[in-house]
């Protein structure tokens, strides 16, 4: 038998073998973790909620381009406290269902109006977005600006709004590095990773891919270091989650649809008197400072945050920043009342 031949059957042994270790652990996630909220319905799909907290307006929670509901596990529970409070998983992240049809930026913006519906959560809303989530708020807004009681924007992601040559590049690349993901979710390799960097052995997920090549290495190096970032305490929950291929697939429909959600905030050139604070990460070039500060002022009542001890993950480095900005809007739209 040739090399060749004795290679090819290595391999195939190896994808059954992982296929099976995915198996089971799908079969051992489900009896353990349990989605965190409710189901409800949106078309004959179920997105995934999380409700907390009573009380007008009602706070809206929008995460960044592949994160879910767990992404704002330090300010949820603080914001709840004073009202009602939403984060809920875009369709195919977290224990959402994936979309039925291919996906398009108008057609997540119409999930969050029919998530909220179904939910029948009272209007105004604060929307509060990180990152992609900031396009899905400014969205929102333009199409139901008498149901927005103000804006809270986490770290725009500016330098995204005009696509040139390098960017639109990057997001192919992005798109790729997701499907890899995704084949490599399949034989259990992001599980087996997963399980390593929870289970001590930190650096041991990058030597273990070495094999799979550069690219691959890549893909799970990123996902590893966004697990690093979430509280201690929901590591198992993502690593479930992130094992999950789905998840990847979710993150490529995300990245195809960045130029419309671009294109959709970049038509906005005013918000009125709304109440916004944009809240800029440390790390942020003044260029994308400039364009926060321009973002802001697209209001009469808008301002900016600095966050000065933050990098983009600024849920995770400073909540408390977010947390005063969704209170601010909240006393203020209950003494007007």
């Amino acid at each position: 038998m040739s090399a060749l031949a004795v290679a090819g059957i290595v391999i195939l042994g190896l994808g059954v073998a992982g296929a099976a270790y995915q198996a089971a652990g799908l079969v051992r996630d489900a009896r353990r973790l349990s989605p965190s909220g409710r189901l409800v319905d949106v078309g004959g799909r179920q997105l995934h909620t999380v409700a907390r907290g009573r009380g007008v307006p009602t706070v809206v929670l929008e995460s960044a381009i592949a994160a879910s509901s767990l992404s704002w596990s330090r300010v949820q529970p603080v914001v709840a406290r004073d009202t009602c409070v939403i984060a809920y998983d875009r369709a195919g992240l977290g224990w959402s269902d994936p979309p039925t049809v291919t996906p398009t930026f108008a057609g997540m913006v119409d999930d969050l109006e029919a998530c909220l519906a179904a939910l029948h959560c009272a209007a105004p809303y604060v929307l509060v977005g990180h990152s992609f989530g900031v396009f899905m708020c400014l969205t929102f807004a333009t199409r139901h600006p008498e149901r927005v009681a103000g804006l809270v924007l986490v770290d725009p992601p500016s330098e995204w709004m005009h696509l040139d040559r390098r960017r639109s590049r990057m997001l192919q690349g992005g798109v790729l590095l997701s499907k890899i993901g995704s084949v490599l979710a399949r034989v259990g390799v992001v599980r087996a990773c997963l399980t390593l960097l929870t289970g001590g052995a930190p650096a041991a997920p990058r030597y273990f891919v070495k094999i799979f090549g550069a690219t691959t290495a890549a893909t799970v190096e990123r996902l590893v270091g966004e697990v690093r970032k979430l509280p201690p305490e929901v590591h198992p929950v993502v690593q479930s989650l992130w094992s999950r291929p789905k998840c990847f697939e979710a993150m490529a429909a995300h990245l195809r649809v960045l130029p419309e959600a671009t294109a959709s905030a970049a038509a906005i050139d005013s918000l009125g008197d709304l109440p916004v604070v944009v809240i800029s990460s440390g790390d942020q070039t003044p260029d994308v400072r400039a364009a926060h500060e321009r973002l802001a002022k697209m209001s009469a009542r808008g301002r900016v945050v600095l966050a000065s001890k933050s990098g983009h993950w600024v849920p995770y480095d400073e909540p408390e920043l977010i947390v005063d900005a969704i209170r601010e809007i909240v006393e203020n739209f209950r003494g007007q009342r």
